[in-house]
């Protein structure tokens, strides 16, 4: 179970002046030449106020340079950690390419107008199922989530607008340093990292595989 990854590399003269631009051309080639799956699919990681970690996949649903934004229940487990422990980190396991991104930074829930426009480009069904699902609670059969869809689905039916819940919304994640990780022969790979700097510019950083 090993691999001898590739030969090609990550210079520093390759890099964008940004994180986010850096992350725009890896993002598009995972997308489009790499053709992976969900290529949006990140490992979310908090830890809670006694320092005690989880992690969890969810998917990314927009990114610029103030940050990426996920979207979730905010009486979930994420949500709850978050609340008292704003940091979080963010992992990108583009493994077919032999590539990671790894984001560390501060979250910050989303305004509510930005979370409406995004829940109203949700299918109808995904929007049912904010609503239904009280996200991380423990419930007693797989029965009681369905018949809870299947009320709201007979009150709000199909093309009737449904409404945003109160307790759902995005987070914002304002990096701090993004880590690019490209896999390399002979375990040695390349590893760039933006770092911010207080004047708002980036420093990058190479570490040691």
């Amino acid at each position: 179970m090993r691999k001898q990854y590739r030969a090609e590399g990550l210079a520093e003269s390759d890099l964008a002046a940004t994180p986010v631009g850096q992350f725009a051309r890896w993002f598009k080639q995972a997308a489009t030449e790499a053709q992976l799956f969900e290529p949006n699919a990140m490992v979310v990681s908090t830890a809670d106020a006694e320092g005690r970690p989880t992690s969890r996949t969810v998917l990314l649903k927009q990114f610029d340079e103030q940050g990426f934004v996920f979207y979730t229940n905010y009486d979930s487990r994420k949500a709850r950690d978050l609340a008292g422990n704003p940091y979080v980190s963010l992992l990108f396991p583009w493994h077919p390419m032999a590539r990671q991104v790894v984001v560390t930074g501060v979250a910050r829930r989303t305004g509510r107008d930005e979370t409406a426009a995004y829940f109203r480009t949700r299918p109808h069904g995904s929007q049912l199922g904010a609503w239904a699902s009280a996200q991380s609670s423990v419930i007693g059969t797989r029965a009681e989530l369905e018949g809870s869809y299947a009320e709201l689905a007979a009150r709000y039916p199909e093309g009737e607008q449904v409404p945003v819940p109160p307790n759902w919304g995005g987070f914002r994640v304002a990096p701090q340093a993004v880590e690019f990780w490209q896999g390399r022969e002979n375990r040695l790979h390349d590893r760039l990292r933006y770092v911010a700097e207080p004047d708002g510019s980036w420093r990058v950083e190479r570490l040691s595989p």
